[in-house]
Order: structure tokens, then C-alpha cells, then sequence
């Protein structure tokens, strides 16, 4: 699964323009992956007509249409919410309503509401460190790192360039080379070696503490990782089609960067989170929204990215507290699901932008987010 010969994607290219349009929505192409089954589909009934269509938004002394906007951030698909129901839909670049999209990293969001299940279950217990559920992890620089640590991006590990590499070709991401091999994520996660690193400081952004993660739940559970998102999030959340996780050689789940998902879905996923529905413990959300370290994101790697905002990462979920409080998950290549709590506002839209991380198009994505918001709230 390395190549495609209509469209030219292969694992060398598949995350730059323009053959992203076409991998990111046929992922199974590309790689192997488990699928995430969906249940009895909950309906997204049909909003305000033309909510959306004083659109008009003032950036670089421009006034942007959302057209624009939508084209200018490589959009393949956008849901908006209000209240539960579609006020504005659209695709673009090949992409159709049932086509699963990869989320990218906006798959630790997911992942943190995973847990949140299993802790209220009494699965995980979030306080304690990963070498209660990973013996295996006692030799390297993960000992000694809780869970919460992991999901907050406040463990201490950090992944030279070689490791870095490694790690690539552990995904299955990345194409190997001539003599090069490869057990796997967990073969290369159990590899680390060297002292214990200093843990619970600044905000410091580790995929790999998330693919942790995912080792961490399947241990714990004795469950595969995508039958639990099934489960306990995407039947709950009543989506309409079945997701997928990317798997690697040894069949583990990419849990930080792996979810593929129709945008419909993912928009129900977060109206599920801005209802406070039952499949979380309310007092999980109601920690993602309130808790987290603002000093530890103050003084992190992120920080000067957003500006003055007064923020926080939580459980895989950024936070920004300005009023009215927005949360928000994030991927690479422009992926993301914006939900306003207090006004029942989601926005879920997916990109095949060819940078992985453009600034520009970041900031016309929270820009855009805050005149949809202004539209639907007037």
C-alpha cells in the first residue's frame, strides 16, 4: 500500500499539494487501517437558510468572502452548526458528504474525550504513570510520566532528529528507504532509552505522547483502540458513516494523528461535546473547559503562535478563554473543530493545505470561526 498510479500519490508525497487532495480521502489506499463502525445515525437537521451569507471578513485591508476564505485555507469540507442543526455545508477538491477525511492531529481531541470515558468507567486512572499500564517504559525517558502529563503535553520527552525519523517510519507514514526497517510504533516507543526526563513543565508538543497513549488504552482495556472509539464515541455520537485509524506494520493505531472521519460526523462529535452529553462524564468536559496549566501554555512552544490569547491545552483540546470561552482541536495541514459552548455554535472543517503548519491560513481559520460566530449570534 504505497502507491497510486492514477493519481501519483504515494507515501513520499502524499501530505503536499496536490496529491493531499486526493490522499487525504482515500487514506485506505495509502495505508492499512481499522475501521471505526458507526451506529444508528443521528440526524443533522437542515438551519437558517443563508445564515451565513453576510460573510464578510476584514484581513491584511481586505474584505474576504467566505468563498475566499474557504479557498484561500485549501478547504475540502465545512459543517456549521447552530444549535444542533446545518447552517452551512460545503465540499470542494473531490471530497462528497460520506467521504472520510484524516483528521491529522486533531485525533488527539478525540483521543482525549476517549479517555475521559474510560476514566469514568475506572479503566484508566489519569493521576498514574504510564509504567503502571507499560512496564515497558520503565528504562527511558518516560518513566515517571502520569497520564495527565501525557494528555496535556507536559511530559519531558523530546525526540532528536534521528529519533524523529525513526518515529516517521514506526507511523508508517513515511516510506522506507533502501535498508532501512521497521517493528513499529510500540517497538519504537519501548526503544527509548536514556534517563527519565523532567516532566510536568511547559507545554512542549510530543506526538508521540499520544501514540503512547493509544498503547496505554489498548493495555488497559485488553480492547483494540478503534472498537473503542466505536463504542463509546462514534455510536454514542450517532455518526452517520464509519470512521478508520491508520494502523502500522504491527498492526497498532496512530492514535495521535490517524482518525479519518466524514466533516459531518466530526461536527456531530462536537455538538455531542457542546451538549455535555452523557457518552463523557460531564465532569470531564467541564475539566477540559476549566482546567489545564495557563502558565504552563504561557511559557510553552505555542504561545507566541496565538498571539496575546489567554489560553490553555487540555486532554487534547486547546482552549481559549477569552469570552465567550472556545475550545477547538487541531491538525496539521489545516483540520479543525471549533465549538462554542456557551452560543451551541460547531464548526468542523478539513484542508489539504500543502504546508503543515501555515500560519496564514491558521489565522483566517480563527478569524473565520469568529464571523461565522458573529453571523449566527445576531
Amino acid at each position: 500500500m504505497t502507491s497510486t498510479s492514477e493519481t501519483g500519490a504515494d507515501l513520499s508525497n502524499w501530505r503536499n499539494s496536490p496529491f493531499n487532495r486526493w490522499a487525504f480521502r482515500n487514506i485506505d489506499a495509502l495505508m492499512p487501517t481499522a475501521p471505526i463502525w458507526a451506529g444508528s445515525a443521528w440526524e443533522l437537521p437542515a438551519g437558517q437558510a443563508g445564515a451565513l451569507d453576510g460573510f464578510a471578513l476584514k484581513a491584511g485591508g481586505q474584505t474576504l468572502s467566505l468563498e475566499t476564505v474557504l479557498a484561500a485555507t485549501a478547504t475540502d469540507g465545512m459543517v456549521v452548526l447552530k444549535s444542533g442543526r446545518v447552517v452551512f455545508e460545503t465540499y470542494a477538491n473531490g471530497l462528497q458528504a460520506h467521504d472520510r477525511h484524516i483528521l491529522m492531529s486533531a485525533s488527539k481531541s478525540v483521543v482525549g474525550l476517549l479517555v475521559g470515558a474510560l476514566v469514568g468507567q475506572g479503566v484508566l486512572d489519569i493521576a498514574a504513570p504510564v509504567t503502571a499500564y507499560l512496564p515497558e517504559m520503565a528504562g527511558g525517558p518516560y518513566a515517571g510520566a502520569t497520564l495527565r502529563q501525557l494528555l496535556d503535553m507536559r511530559a519531558g520527552v523530546q525526540l532528536s532528529i534521528e529519533q524523529q525519523h525513526a518515529y516517521g517510519l514506526a507511523s508508517g507514514w513515511e516510506p522506507l528507504a533502501a535498508g532501512e526497517t521497521t517493528q513499529g510504533l510500540r517497538a519504537f516507543l519501548a526503544g527509548l532509552q536514556g534517563p527519565a526526563a523532567v516532566h510536568g513543565g511547559p507545554f512542549a508538543y510530543v506526538s508521540a505522547n499520544t501514540d503512547l497513549m493509544g498503547w496505554v488504552i489498548e493495555r488497559a482495556s485488553g480492547r483494540a483502540f478503534s472498537n473503542l472509539v466505536s463504542e463509546l464515541l462514534w455510536a454514542p455520537a450517532g455518526a452517520e458513516d464509519d470512521g478508520a485509524v491508520t494502523l502500522d506494520v504491527a498492526g497498532s493505531p496512530r492514535a495521535t494523528g490517524g482518525i479519518c472521519a466524514t466533516v459531518r460526523d466530526f461536527a456531530r462529535l462536537g455538538q455531542r461535546v457542546v451538549e455535555d452529553d452523557p457518552m463523557i462524564p460531564t465532569a470531564w468536559i467541564e475539566d477540559i473547559a476549566t482546567g489545564g496549566d495557563a502558565e504552563a501554555w504561557r511559557q510553552g512552544e505555542f504561545a507566541r503562535a496565538f498571539g496575546g490569547m489567554t489560553m490553555r491545552y487540555r486532554s487534547g483540546w486547546y482552549v481559549i478563554d477569552d469570552a465567550p470561552q472556545v475550545l477547538f482541536a487541531m491538525g496539521i495541514h489545516g483540520q479543525n473543530l471549533f465549538l462554542d459552548r456557551a452560543n451551541d455554535i460547531v464548526v468542523a472543517k478539513v484542508s489539504s493545505l500543502n504546508d503543515a503548519i501555515d500560519g496564514r491560513a491558521m489565522g483566517l481559520n480563527h478569524l473565520m470561526f469568529n464571523e461565522i460566530r458573529r453571523l449566527l449570534l445576531s
